[in-house]
């Protein structure tokens, strides 16, 4: 699918982020996919963001729209038609708070969505994220922007973590075609990213011991960004192999 480049403003974004067994993403992916390796470990996590301004390029700022959104996601390599080795994200799964993005994601532009309820607490530097879906699938987080690393994580620095996750804003998200990705692409005229501590952070999907065993999936770090004016851009879908059915049901609830 194929969307002209919509234009907006990153208001907040946050990464919450897991390392994971390697043998464990495996099984969530379909081929070509392949995880993509930080020290030893697999990197999937939660990216919750705020979007405002959005419109097609060209029109107004006025006129664009805000919604709160959430993508699961892990960072993957494939090999492209050349041989070349590619990173981004594959996104098992979208959310959003907006009636419009649910309706029009796959239709309108790339990307499925599920509909729920964000209740959101933002001072510009305290967090309070709930987030409900329609189906039961819940996220909890609070935290405050930080100059702290953690000691724990298996990134050396949040330098190293910002340069792991730029290198992945192609995202193939998941579609009602069991062998089709949908593509869109996330152009930021500034990166920027700043580490993110966390009080609290609980997310159903990583809870679900039948897709995360006990000790499979550990949280790392989170990073946040702020005030970064972006595009998206559609990119050719990717064709893949479908994973086993019982696999997509896991996968995705």
């Amino acid at each position: 699918m194929r969307i002209p480049t919509i234009t907006g403003l990153i208001r907040r974004r946050l990464l919450l982020n897991f390392r994971v067994d390697p043998q464990i993403i495996e099984k969530l992916l379909p081929r070509p996919l392949r995880p993509k390796i930080h020290n030893g470990h697999a990197i999937a996590g939660l990216c919750l963001i705020r979007l405002e301004q959005i419109r097609p390029t060209g029109v107004p700022a006025l006129f664009g729209l805000a919604s709160e959104n959430g993508a699961h996601r892990i960072a993957v390599t494939w090999n492209n038609t050349d041989g070349r080795c590619l990173n981004g994200v594959y996104i098992p799964r979208r959310d959003t708070g907006s009636m419009f993005t649910w309706l029009a994601g796959g239709r309108l532009f790339p990307g499925e969505h599920s509909f729920g309820t964000f209740q959101v607490r933002d001072d510009g530097r305290n967090v309070q994220l709930d987030y409900q879906a329609r189906d039961g699938l819940e996220i909890h987080v609070s935290g405050s922007d930080s100059s702290h690393w953690p000691d724990d994580s298996c990134f050396a620095s949040a330098a190293e973590s910002s340069r792991f996750f730029q290198t992945g804003s192609l995202g193939f998200s998941r579609t009602g075609d069991c062998c089709r990705l949908d593509g869109l692409e996330l152009v930021t005229t500034d990166w920027r990213v700043e580490p993110f501590s966390v009080g609290r952070v609980q997310a159903t999907w990583f809870d679900d011991r039948s897709k995360f065993p006990a000790g499979s999936a550990e949280f790392d770090h989170a990073l946040v960004m702020r005030n970064i004016s972006h595009e998206w851009r559609s990119t050719e879908s990717m064709r893949v192999e479908p994973i086993g059915l019982d696999q997509l049901a896991s996968a995705v609830r």
